[in-house]
C-alpha cells in the first residue's frame, strides 16, 4: 500500500516538447530529488529530448549523472577553493562566481556567473578588469545570469540582462553564449533580437518538469478506517476526537515528505491573514493535511507518522473505505513517493 505519483505520460511529454519549442537551446535542470521524478527518470526524458547539455546542482550530482547522460553536464553550484575533489569527466562544465574561483579552475571548462539583483553570488561589475586576465587560464563556455522570480519593484528582467551585456561588451568579454534563468519565451525573443550574435540558453527546472500541473498527481491509499464519536481518545497522545466521523489511516508520512513545508513568502494582506489563521489553529493541534476527500481538504487528526498520516473525516462526508485513494497536493521537490505509475 503506497503513496503513488501518477503521471499522464503523453500529456507530460507534450508539455516538455512545447517547452523545447518555446526555448531553443534549453538546458534542462535536474537537481535535488529530480523534481519529484528522480534522476533516473529525468535522464530518460532528457535523452528523448535530444538536448546537448543538462544542468545539475552539485559535483556529486554530476558524478551520479555522468553514466545516465552522455552530453555536457553543467554544475550550477559555484566552485570554491578547498571543496572536496570529485572525479569528473571533461564534459563537465563548472560555474565560477568569483575571480578567485576562475583562477582555481585552470584548464577547465567554465561558465562565469555575474551578480544579478538576486544578490546571491556572482562577479560584480568592478571585478571585470581582473576577470579578463583570469579567463586566459580557462576554457570559457559563456556567462550566466540567475534572475529573481518576482520583480516587486516593477523593474524589467530584460533590461537587467541588457545592462550586463553592455558591461561585458565594454570590458571586451566574449559574448558568444549567455545562460539565463527565470525569463519568459517572449523576453528571450527580445534579447535574441537585440543581440543576434549571442546564443541565449535558458536553464529551466520547475517550469519544465512541473509546468503542467494536470499531468501529475499524488495519491495515498487508505489503509484503515476507524469510526469515532466526539470525545473518543486516540493516537500516540490520546487526543480527543473533535466530532463524530472516522479516523482514516492513509499512506504517506514524514519519510515521504508529508507534513514538511518550506517557508513561504507572503504577499498582500489576504495571504498574511491566512498565515496568521493557520498559525493560530496549529497552536491547538489543528493542521490541514495535503489530502483531499469528498471534495475537501481534510485535517490531520494528529501529526503525520513516518510512513502514514491519520486524518479526521467528519460524519457528514462520504465514508472512506480501505483501498480508496486520496489525492494529495504535495511539493514535488520535497516528496519521496513509493511508486510511480504512468498511464
Amino acid at each position: 500500500m503506497a503513496l503513488t505519483l501518477y503521471v499522464d505520460t503523453q500529456r507530460w511529454r507534450a508539455h516538455l516538447r512545447s517547452m523545447l519549442a518555446d526555448f531553443p537551446g534549453l538546458v534542462p535542470v535536474c537537481k535535488g530529488n529530480g523534481y519529484g521524478f528522480g534522476h533516473d527518470r529525468l535522464a530518460e526524458e532528457v535523452a528523448r529530448l535530444e538536448v546537448d547539455m543538462l544542468a545539475v546542482g552539485t559535483t556529486y550530482e554530476a558524478a551520479a549523472m555522468r553514466d545516465r547522460f552522455s552530453g555536457d553536464l553543467l554544475v550550477l553550484t559555484p566552485y570554491r577553493r578547498g571543496e572536496e575533489p570529485v572525479p569528473l569527466p571533461d564534459r563537465v562544465v563548472r560555474t565560477a562566481s568569483s575571480v578567485d574561483g576562475v583562477y582555481g579552475l585552470v584548464g577547465a571548462r567554465v561558465v562565469v556567473e555575474v551578480m544579478s539583483t538576486m544578490k546571491r553570488h556572482g562577479v560584480t561589475p568592478g571585478e571585470l578588469g581582473k576577470l579578463r586576465t583570469a579567463l586566459e587560464e580557462v576554457r570559457l563556455e559563456g556567462f550566466a545570469l540567475h534572475l529573481p522570480l518576482d520583480r516587486t519593484d516593477g523593474t524589467d528582467a530584460v533590461e537587467e540582462v541588457i545592462g550586463w551585456m553592455d558591461r561585458l561588451r565594454a570590458a571586451r568579454m566574449p559574448l558568444d553564449t549567455m545562460f539565463v534563468s527565470h525569463l519568459t519565451a517572449a523576453e528571450l525573443a527580445r534579447l535574441r533580437q537585440q543581440f543576434p550574435q549571442t546564443r541565449f540558453r535558458a536553464r529551466i527546472g520547475t517550469r519544465l518538469w512541473l509546468g503542467d500541473h494536470e499531468a501529475t498527481e499524488y495519491r495515498g491509499v487508505v489503509l484503515d478506517v476507524t469510526p469515532v464519536v466526539k470525545g473518543d481518545r486516540f493516537g500516540y497522545r490520546q487526543q480527543k476526537a473533535v466530532g463524530d466521523g472516522w479516523l482514516a489511516v492513509v499512506a504517506g508520512g514524514t519519510s515521504h515528505g508529508v507534513g514538511l513545508e518550506a517557508p513561504k513568502a507572503l504577499h498582500g494582506m489576504t495571504s498574511r491573514a491566512k498565515g496568521v489563521a493557520r498559525a493560530g489553529l496549529a497552536t491547538v493541534n489543528r493542521n490541514l493535511s495535503p489530502y483531499m476527500w469528498d471534495g475537501k481538504q481534510r485535517w490531520f487528526a494528529e501529526p503525520p507518522h513516518m510512513q502514514v498520516s491519520i486524518l479526521f473525516v467528519p460524519a457528514e462526508a462520504k465514508e472512506p473505505q480501505v483501498g480508496d485513494e486520496m489525492k494529495a497536493t504535495l511539493r514535488n521537490t520535497t516528496t519521496q513517493y513509493d511508486r510511480l505509475i504512468e498511464y
